[in-house]
């Protein structure tokens, strides 16, 4: 059978464009070997992630080699199994690529059943998979938040920064997004429950509004984009406040050192905390968090918003746009 895939092709310096990858038509064996099944992709991923994936700089992963099918997290559907516990018809999730199929084994890291009576099975890519874990994990495990706090979300009305307010505030938190656009300020508001929202980009000055918002201080800082925007934060961090360093999208090229201001002065004299998360660190939690995030979706207080573009060629300028900020909630790619 023809398998359709998208590969890089070169390897980007700054953000990825269509140009960077390829369309490809390969045979493929859909006769799954012991322990393996064959799965027809159903729903793609675009993350922000991606661009860290196709750059030779240190990352968390090893980066996408040339020629290779561009890594994404998927949803499809099981079409042969070689593995008891998986049959014909069942919904997984995985790290299955840009393509229209994939034979994997059943003990590839991150794979998993998905479960079409809770929620649309797109659900596991965005609030019911990496987005809603993200933002849960993260909040709890580094941010450590708790009733009272002040919580700052960049890229707020994202796939990620969207659940990231919606669970703060269920925690009894006051939450300001930063987001790109007047539309995905009132999305924040409207939708996603935000306190405050602004838009960084007509912003006057971010600071002295961010200080307006919040005068005694943040207290965690969800920060998905660095850079400039961040810049803006820091000043405004309340004492013992902490960070948590889950995307950099602000960022156009880290094989140049960026410049910006110094935060070591804002570190020492608050008693900063700041770490990275990288959802790899937190498989072991991902049951018992999914299964939080699965009793949010069905009580109705965890809403979500999703950007559905449709056909595999489209993927390379869906993540283009997603830097660009043109999708409002989780950007997918639906496999026609």
């Amino acid at each position: 059978m023809k398998n359709q895939q998208i590969v890089l092709n070169e390897r980007p310096v700054g953000i990825p464009q269509p140009m960077h990858f390829s369309a490809t038509s390969n045979e493929i064996d859909l006769s799954p070997g012991e322990g393996q099944i064959a799965i027809k992709n159903l729903y793609l991923s675009i993350d922000p992630a991606m661009r860290g994936w196709v750059s030779l700089e240190e990352n968390y992963l090893p980066p996408v080699e040339i020629g290779e099918v561009m890594r994404s997290i998927a949803v499809g559907e099981v079409i042969q199994s070689n593995h008891p516990n998986f049959v014909k018809g069942d919904c997984v999730y995985g790290m299955f690529g840009w393509q229209e199929y994939c034979v994997v084994d059943v003990a590839t890291p991150m794979l998993r059943k998905v479960n079409p009576n809770i929620a649309p099975v797109s659900t596991a890519l965005g609030a019911l998979g990496p987005n809603g874990l993200t933002a849960y994990l993260a909040l709890h495990e580094i941010g450590q938040i708790k009733s009272g706090d002040t919580v700052l979300i960049s890229t707020a009305a994202g796939g990620v920064g969207s659940i990231a307010g919606q669970i703060a505030k269920l925690m009894g938190c006051t939450c300001i997004g930063l987001t790109g656009s007047d539309e995905k300020v009132a999305l924040c508001l409207e939708e996603f429950g935000y306190d405050h929202a602004i838009n960084y980009k007509t912003c006057n000055n971010l600071e002295d509004k961010i200080r307006e918002l919040a005068p005694q201080g943040i207290n965690v800082f969800f920060d998905n984009t660095s850079g400039h925007i961040a810049d803006s934060v820091y000043p405004a961090l309340a004492l013992n406040a902490r960070v948590i360093q889950v995307g950099t999208a602000a960022i156009d090229n880290w094989e140049t050192s960026p410049s910006g201001p110094r935060r070591d002065r804002y570190v020492l004299t608050k008693r900063l905390t700041i770490a990275g998360f990288v959802i790899l660190d937190y498989i072991a939690k991902f049951p018992e968090t999914l299964a939080q995030l699965a009793h949010l979706f069905q009580e109705g207080k965890l809403n979500y918003k999703e950007s559905i573009t449709d056909g595999l060629e489209n993927a390379p300028m869906a993540l283009t746009n997603l830097y660009e900020g043109l999708n409002k909630g989780k950007q997918l790619i639906r496999i026609c």
